[in-house]
C-alpha cells in the first residue's frame, strides 16, 4: 500500500496533534503516524513518578481566556473552550495519566487523520518528496515531512562503565528496592530530583552529581532548570541527613562483587580524587534525537551533543529542504532558554509554524490586523498585546509581533506570533522598515528575590524582570529600541507605561 500526502506527520503526541488540528483548520492534505494504539502516548510512561511538574492554574481572576493560557502548561490551542486542560483537573500539578486522556480527547474531538499502530521504520527521500516506510512494508510519499517524535533514545554520557547503569526510563520505581542502599544519581535536571526525593524515604544514602553546578529555575527563568517542586532533596542535604549534590566529573564505572566502583574528580576540591561504591547508579541524563530512521538521501544534521537535528528559523533542517521538526525537538533552537521544549512554549512555535507553511507553500500571508498608523494607536495596540499575548509572554525574547507601516505612514499592518528571528528571513524583514514587539526579561545574578528596581521610566531598558521591548529596523538593521519598566502584574495600561511609548512613535514616525 502506498498513501501521496502533501503534510506527513510522525507522532500523535500533543505537538503531532497541535500541528493536526492547525493543518486541518487550513483545510490541508495530512496524515499523522503513531506507533502506540493512542495519541499521547508518552504520557502512558512519562513522568516515570506520574505528576506533572506544568503548571494547572485555574482561578486566575481573569476573565481573558487567552491570557489566562499564560498560566496553562497543558492545554493545547483550539477553539473549543471545553478542550481546556482545566476541565480535566483542578491540580496545580496534575497527574500524568490526565495528560494523556486530554491529549487523545482533543484528537478525537476534531477528528484528526490519525493512524494508530503504524512504526516506521525507514525514511528516504527520492525526487524531491519523502518516502516513509513501516513496520508492514507500507509505503507514505509526501511532500513535507514533519519529525513530531520527542526524544526518543536515552542519552547515555560517553564514559567508560555507563553501559553498567540504569537510567531514568528503566530504573526501578519501587522505593522498597532501595532499602538502606547507596545510590549516585547522575545528572542535576528535574528528572534528576524526581528520582532523588522519591528514594529519599528507603535509601540510605543519595549522591546527586554532574560536572556543573545546580541551576534554580527562579534564577534563571528556564523551566527544564530545577523546580521547587522538586528541591525537597535539598533540604536532606543541607541539613545533613547522609544526601549531597556534588559537582565532579566521572571518569569511569566498574562493577566489583556486585556493587557499582564510581572514580569521580570533584571540581572545587582542587584536583581531588575518589572511588566511591554504591549499590545503584541511575542515569538521569537525558534524552536524544534518533536520527537511524533516516537513511542517507535525507539524515538531517544534528547540533547540541547531537542530541538534537539543526534547525533553521523556521523549525526547518538546515540541510534537508521540506524537513520540520515539531515539539520539543524545537527547542534545539532556544535551547535552555525558554519554552519551546515544553507544551506551553511548543504550541505557541506550532502555530507560527502552521503560518510559515501557509506563507512558505501556499502563498497565504502571515495573518495580520490593518490599524491607523498613529501614536496612539500603535502604542493602544501593543499595551493589549504586552498585557494579554500568552505567546511572547511564555517564550520571552523568542517569540513576538511585527509591526510594518506604510510608506505614507498612515496605515499600518499588525502581525502577531512570529518566531523574532524568522522575521528577517520572511516578507516581512522585506520591508524598507519594521518594529518588532517582545517581552524580554533583563540582567542579572545573585539572589533572584532581592533585586533592586528603579520605577523611573527612563531607566527601563535596565529592568531585570519582564518587560515590552519596541524595536524598529530599518534595511536590516536595528535603528531604534525603547524599553517598557516591568509590572508586578505585567500589565501596562497605566500612564507611566504609554505616555513614554506614544513618545517613542511620535519621534519614529518622522523619521
Amino acid at each position: 500500500m502506498n498513501k501521496s500526502i502533501e503534510y506527513l506527520i510522525i507522532g500523535a503526541g500533543p505537538a503531532g496533534v497541535q500541528l493536526g488540528y492547525f493543518l486541518a483548520q487550513n483545510q490541508r492534505n495530512y496524515l499523522i503516524l503513531e506507533k502506540a494504539g493512542n495519541a499521547g502516548a508518552f504520557f502512558d510512561i512519562m513522568p516515570r513518578h506520574r505528576y506533572l511538574i506544568s503548571i494547572n492554574k485555574v482561578y486566575t481572576g481573569v476573565d481573558n481566556p487567552t491570557t489566562n493560557l499564560r498560566w496553562d502548561w497543558n492545554s493545547l490551542l483550539s477553539d473549543s473552550e471545553d478542550l481546556l486542560f482545566k476541565n480535566y483537573s483542578k491540580d496545580y500539578f496534575p497527574d500524568a495519566d490526565l495528560l494523556s486522556k486530554y491529549v487523545m480527547d482533543f484528537a478525537n474531538h476534531y477528528q484528526l487523520n490519525i493512524q494508530y499502530d503504524t512504526r516506521v521504520t525507514n525514511i528516504h527521500k527520492e525526487g524531491g518528496r519523502f518516502i516513509v516506510t513501516d513496520t508492514d512494508g507500507n509505503t507514505y510519499t509526501s511532500d513535507r515531512l514533519v519529525v513530531a517524535t520527542g526524544f526518543s533514545k536515552s542519552y547515555i554520557p560517553d564514559i567508560p562503565g555507563m553501559e553498567l547503569c540504569k537510567t531514568y526510563a528503566n530504573h526501578s520505581i519501587h522505593p522498597e528496592d532501595y532499602i538502606n542502599q547507596r545510590v549516585l544519581i547522575v545528572g542535576k535536571g528535574n528528572s534528576a530530583f524526581e528520582v532523588a526525593d522519591h528514594l529519599t524515604k528507603t535509601a540510605a544514602t543519595i549522591h546527586i552529581c554532574s560536572p556543573h553546578s545546580l541551576k534554580f529555575a527562579w534564577q534563571t527563568h528556564y523551566v527544564g532548570h530545577l523546580r521547587a517542586v522538586n528541591n525537597n532533596f535539598l533540604d536532606t542535604y543541607q541539613l545533613k541527613a547522609q544526601n549531597a549534590v556534588i559537582d565532579a566529573t566521572i571518569r569511569k564505572v566498574e562493577m566489583k562483587d556486585g556493587k557499582y566502583q564510581v572514580d569521580i574528580a570533584y571540581s572545587h576540591a582542587q584536583g581531588q580524587v575518589a572511588t566511591v561504591t554504591y549499590d545503584h547508579v541511575i542515569l538521569c541524563t537525558g534524552f536524544k534525537f534518533d536520527a537511524s530512521l533516516f537513511d542517507e538521501s535525507c539524515r538531517p544534521e544534528l547540533a547540541h551533543m547531537d542530541k538534537f537535528p539543526a534547525q533553521t528559523s523556521a523549525w526547518e533542517s538546515v540541510n534537508v529542504p521540506d524537513l520540520y521538526f515539531a515539539g520539543t525537538l524545537m527547542q534545539a533552537c532556544d535551547y535552555r532558554k525558554t519554552m519551546s521544549g515544553f507544551i506551553h512554549g511548543f504550541r505557541h512555535n506550532i502555530e507560527a509554524l502552521s503560518n510559515i507553511f501557509e506563507q512558505k507553500y501556499h502563498a497565504n500571508p502571515w495573518p495580520s490586523q490593518t490599524l491607523e498608523a498613529t501614536p496612539a494607536t500603535l502604542t493602544q495596540k501593543i499595551i493589549e498585546r504586552v498585557t494579554s499575548d500568552p505567546a511572547m509572554f511564555l517564550q520571552p525574547g523568542f517569540l513576538g509581533d511585527a509591526l510594518v507601516v506604510s510608506d505614507d505612514e498612515k496605515m499600518a499592518n499588525y502581525y502577531p506570533g512570529l518566531r523574532l528571528n524568522f522575521i528577517p528571513d520572511s516578507m516581512i524583514g522585506a520591508n524598507e522598515h519594521y518594529y518588532t514587539v517582545s517581552l524580554e526579561y533583563g540582567h542579572f545574578g545573585g539572589d533572584p528575590f532581592s533585586i533592586e528596581r528603579d520605577p523611573d521610566p527612563d531607566k527601563a531598558g535596565e529592568a531585570s524582570y519582564l518587560h515590552p521591548v519596541i524595536r524598529r529596523y530599518k534595511k536590516g538593521m536595528l535603528v531604534a529600541e525603547h524599553h517598557i519598566q516591568d509590572d508586578l502584574e505585567n500589565a501596562w495600561y497605566k500612564e507611566i507605561y504609554t505616555r513614554p511609548a506614544k513618545a517613542f512613535f511620535e519621534m519614529q514616525l518622522n523619521n
